[in-house]
């Protein structure tokens, strides 16, 4: 089955939200906005008609900062994308959120390829090879203060420590992946199969201040 297949499937059988993206259905095209804008008078919002388009709604927050991750929880709201088939429907998701299709189809059927944090660190190079050497609880901190919808990420978390260590429950690592109320039988979560280049350069931070901490 393609990725176009399991998305039509997946819609098919109820789901309507993935991120903070609710998708409907309506008279044969896809009308996608913001889980904030549910109750929304449609005549408010911005319209827009082509899957390229999720590259300008996206790009900046509410704030207008430059959203550096599109796994942040700062899509910003007031806009409306109606899309006219499937194909043009997982080109505009893939926009918001690239790879997230394919991770979810890959975690759902058991097929996903987590790394664990050590082995993502012990294959660092270079400056960020020092990475390595941080604490597990410097590293279990870190997910803490990064991670989860309290950190603006809005991906479910797959990997360890390493086998034999889990993350240490906290919302960041209970987090499901799905922004807002939905059920998890409505909504395509966001699932985070390793650690972000982000998350690895904060390592490298905690790990120097260990050390320099540890000398002093």
């Amino acid at each position: 089955m393609t990725l176009s297949e399991t998305l039509q499937s997946a819609l098919d059988s109820g789901i309507r939200q993935i991120g903070q993206i609710i998708i409907e259905t309506i008279e044969g095209s896809y009308v996608l906005h913001h889980i904030d804008d549910s109750e929304t008078d449609r005549s408010a919002l911005t319209p827009y008609s082509s899957p390229e388009d999720a590259r300008e709604i996206g790009l900046y927050g509410p704030d207008g900062e430059f959203r550096f991750t599109k796994g942040q929880l700062d899509l910003k709201t007031g806009w409306l994308l109606t899309l006219p088939d499937i194909a043009s429907l997982r080109r505009a998701l893939d926009i918001f959120y690239p790879a997230s299709l394919g991770l979810w189809s890959a975690y759902k059927n058991g097929t996903i390829r987590v790394q664990n944090l050590r082995d993502k660190l012990d294959r660092q190079t270079g400056m960020y090879r020092f990475a390595g050497t941080i604490s597990d609880a410097g590293a279990q901190d870190l997910v803490q203060c990064l991670c989860g919808p309290g950190n603006n990420c809005v991906k479910k978390i797959l990997w360890k420590l390493d086998d034999d260590t889990p993350l240490t429950d906290s919302e960041a690592s209970r987090f499901d992946g799905i922004p807002g109320d939905a059920d998890e039988d409505k909504a395509i979560p966001l699932v985070c199969q390793e650690a972000c280049n982000f998350f690895v350069a904060q390592c490298r931070k905690r790990a120097k201040n260990e050390f320099e901490n540890a000398s002093a």
